[in-house]
């Protein structure tokens, strides 16, 4: 059987805060029990699965690539820039990578892309978890630097709240420029 490790990114969408990815390399041994699509599971449910996981995989990893790199590259190169950080900083090396969505890492490690494969494939389901639970925790500690976004809330997607936040306040340092909601706020 060989090493598989499911690879995922959270927060391409939002206006502001970085990208985050996530590798996972899952024992056989230790099944988990109740993985999906962390975008399908309560933030509850979300949660005690990221202890599990993270306890019981035989590896994984999160990394992130910052607002500045998401500026600079664009969103879809910085998502598999950060694909690749989590990837690298594995402390066992996969024998083969499964991402989800269209795009694969630039990595030296067979590779294959897998639409919708964070319902379908455990190792996906497990990083779209760690990925998920690890952005909104950094969006809710981001809400206690500046509570007047309401990150808590929408965790910098563009919701009405947030746009209305953004037409109030200006973008923080925290907001991608390159976006176009934050772009015209620019001025």
């Amino acid at each position: 059987m060989k090493l598989l490790c499911g690879v995922d990114e959270a927060g391409r969408g939002p206006l502001a805060g970085p990208v985050y990815a996530a590798a996972v390399i899952l024992d056989p041994l230790r099944p988990i029990s109740g993985l999906a699509d962390s975008k399908k599971l309560s933030e509850k449910r979300r949660e005690n699965l990221a202890l599990q996981i993270r306890d019981q995989a035989l590896s994984w990893s999160i990394a992130t690539a910052s607002v500045e790199e998401i500026d600079a590259l664009n969103i879809l190169q910085a998502s598999l820039l950060a694909m690749k950080r989590a990837i690298e900083s594995l402390s066992i090396a996969p024998e083969e990578i499964a991402v989800d969505g269209l795009h694969c890492p630039d990595v030296q490690i067979r590779s294959k892309s897998v639409v919708g494969g964070d319902s379908l494939i455990a190792e996906i389901s497990a990083a779209s978890i760690l990925a998920k639970t690890a952005r909104d925790a950094f969006m809710l500690e981001l809400h206690q630097i500046h509570p007047e976004y309401g990150f808590d809330r929408h965790k910098g997607y563009p919701t009405r709240a947030h746009l209305e936040a953004l037409d109030r306040h200006g973008p923080s340092i925290f907001h991608r420029k390159s976006f176009s909601p934050v772009r015209k706020r620019l001025g």
